[in-house]
């Protein structure tokens, strides 16, 4: 999609711009709230990504008020970039066929899902920190570990305090992370047990880019002894933890449009895949929606993303995006 969008900003100069004069205010005011500024050719380049996703947002939201479809769409910060300009910057979550680190095997109790509450929110009870932004840096997978080490330290401590992706980028290197390259949840998981310890957000404040260890133990802010691997594309168990444990850490295939552009309400994407994961997120919760069964789910992309950062992804339906399929969490 980028090479055509080349193309269509080099043919755009030659025969004038393209452009819908009647959106001229509307991308000034897109440019405004999202200190946007582009140099050159790149005004011409973004300007028309801009209006190329805002006829799909458009259209799409058309037909989900007709009730094609249970989620609408809505330009946000990211709206100025193709698919895989998005994609290869923003996800990170990269799957290893044979890891050297394993998880403990999750075995729930013999509760029932029946048994379960029919709604959960761990947000409410103080489990979760305000949202977070990663930038453009593939560093989702340290987000998602920070959150469920958040939550199960709160569980410990009755205190949340909010933990350095930074830390994890930077020095869990040696465990087979790679900072805005890439990494996994469970490594994540395997540094901070070996290190005894992570450090605090305020101390080792986050920044976009990758860079060398500066950990310190004097501003350790949470402690693992083990973390726990939930059973592989198992939604029942997914949500026996959700329910009895809190936030968890999972991955999701994140590379649709539809995803980068979401808005609001319960979403399915067809073309999503159970297993070709790209994208680390935080599980924090559960519920139904008119009837739709949903996983509430904490995104790092700021708060202009879906609703205030959060994304309701569909439940109980085929294992949507692969939400249950490398699902874990710490313990203390």
């Amino acid at each position: 999609m980028f090479r055509v969008a080349v193309v269509a900003c080099l043919v755009a100069m030659v025969m004038g711009l393209p452009f819908d004069a009647a959106l001229n205010s509307e991308w000034a005011a897109y440019k405004k709230v999202y200190s946007k500024s582009y140099v050159g050719e790149d005004e011409t380049l973004r300007r028309i990504i801009w209006e190329d996703n805002l006829k799909y947002v458009q259209t799409h939201n058309l037909q989900a008020d007709r009730g094609v479809h249970t989620f609408w769409l809505g330009m946000n910060e990211y709206a100025d970039m193709t698919l895989d300009e998005f994609v290869s910057q923003m996800n990170g979550y990269k799957i290893q066929d044979t890891p050297n680190f394993e998880c403990g095997h999750y075995s729930p109790s013999n509760i029932k899902v029946t048994d379960l509450p029919a709604e959960v929110d761990w947000r409410d009870k103080g489990f979760v920190t305000p949202v977070k932004n990663q930038g453009q840096c593939g560093s989702c997978w340290s987000f998602s570990a920070t959150g469920s080490l958040e939550g199960q330290n709160f569980r410990k401590t009755g205190k949340l305090t909010s933990l350095s992706e930074k830390n994890l980028m930077d020095c869990s290197v040696p465990e087979g992370n790679h900072g805005c390259q890439g990494g996994l949840m469970d490594l994540a998981f395997e540094y901070v047990i070996k290190n005894k310890g992570i450090d605090t957000e305020e101390s080792y404040p986050y920044v976009p880019m990758n860079g060398k260890c500066k950990f310190n133990r004097a501003n350790v802010g949470a402690t693992e002894v083990s973390c726990m691997d939930i059973e592989s594309q198992s939604e029942e168990n997914l949500q026996k933890a959700v329910a009895m444990e809190g936030p968890i850490s999972v991955a999701i295939d994140a590379g649709h449009r539809s995803f980068q552009l979401y808005k609001t309400g319960v979403y399915t994407e067809p073309e999503c895949s159970p297993v070709n994961l790209d994208h680390g997120v935080l599980a924090v919760g559960y519920g139904t929606d008119n009837s739709q069964d949903f996983w509430m789910v904490k995104n790092s992309w700021g708060t202009s993303w879906g609703m205030d950062g959060y994304i309701k992804m569909a439940r109980n339906n085929r294992n949507m995006c692969g939400i249950a399929t490398k699902a874990s969490f710490p313990t203390m």
